[in-house]
């Protein structure tokens, strides 16, 4: 191992950078999520280098000072089992420092992360298939929109172990051509909202969090009806029951799945109102 690697930050204009690497790895990123990823936390981004020539990647996210997340793992194939992923690993782990901190991790991968003190709490399935949905006529849905976003904000913060208000921002109220949301809204009150966007193959939807399952069907009739004869992506957590029957009722296929890993304790969400993460990478 040489000495000339070196760790730096990315840069706003970078943040292409390591989801061009997740497209490559096949992890299918959407087509605009960086600007949404660099404002959770514009300092949690970072880059491997030897002699100027990037060869890894890692997000390490703050979420205030209780909460992180590590995401955009990724080694270039040429430079992998020659310890720089190790260096990198460290690097962002002290950046998060003492904080309760969440990843998602395919299976192959969950025994090294436990030997770092990460423990697995549940499975989250990715479901696929073409959507056959027809948006429905509701009253009560509402596109998402500068209006709706202080609702949007307090109501997120049900499923999501800190604030993430800047994220949010961008993320779900979005004004992307890329991107689409709905907030289902009754008695003034928001009970359930989703987001879609476009990804490299297909269209994610993320997050979807609902008060009940008829809810989270209208949600997600929505949301893919938007997108009705391409594919449609839901990551479920396996814990829902309710999430794992609508995917099956819209004929959404398991094609993948990772195992959520905290170190520390695991944060108490309502996992039975949770219908999709918002993403793999940040949470």
């Amino acid at each position: 191992m040489t000495d000339a690697f070196r760790i730096r930050q990315l840069t706003e204009n970078e943040i292409h950078i390591p989801l061009e690497l997740a497209m490559e790895e096949g992890w299918n990123p959407g087509l605009e999520d960086g600007p949404a990823f660099f404002t959770a936390d514009p300092n949690g981004y970072f880059a491997g280098e030897i002699d100027g020539k990037l060869i890894n990647v890692i997000s390490a996210v703050r979420y205030g000072n209780a909460f992180g997340f590590i995401g955009l793992y990724i080694c270039k194939p040429e430079f992998r089992t020659m310890g720089y992923g190790h260096r990198i690993w460290a690097h962002a782990m002290d950046y998060l420092g003492p904080r309760v901190i969440g990843l998602d991790a395919v299976n192959e991968q969950t025994a090294s992360y436990a030997q770092h003190g990460f423990k697995s709490v549940y499975r989250n399935i990715r479901h696929a298939g073409i959507s056959m949905c027809d948006t429905p006529m509701d009253p009560r849905l509402a596109p998402l929109g500068h209006g709706l976003f202080p609702g949007i904000r307090d109501y997120d913060q049900r499923f999501f172990p800190a604030e993430r208000t800047q994220f949010l921002k961008t993320w779900a109220a979005p004004m992307l051509e890329t991107r689409r949301g709905f907030a289902f809204v009754e008695d003034g009150h928001v009970r359930g909202y989703g987001v879609i966007r476009q990804c490299r193959e297909g269209y994610k939807i993320g997050p979807l969090f609902a008060d009940e399952p008829e809810i989270a069907d209208t949600l997600f009739r929505t949301l893919a009806g938007q997108v009705k004869g391409q594919t449609v992506i839901l990551d479920t957590p396996e814990p829902n029951a309710a999430a794992l029957l609508m995917a099956e009722k819209y004929e959404l296929s398991p094609e993948f799945e990772t195992f959520r890993m905290y170190r520390g304790p695991a944060p108490d969400l309502p996992l039975d109102q949770l219908y999709g993460i918002t993403t793999f990478e940040l949470g």
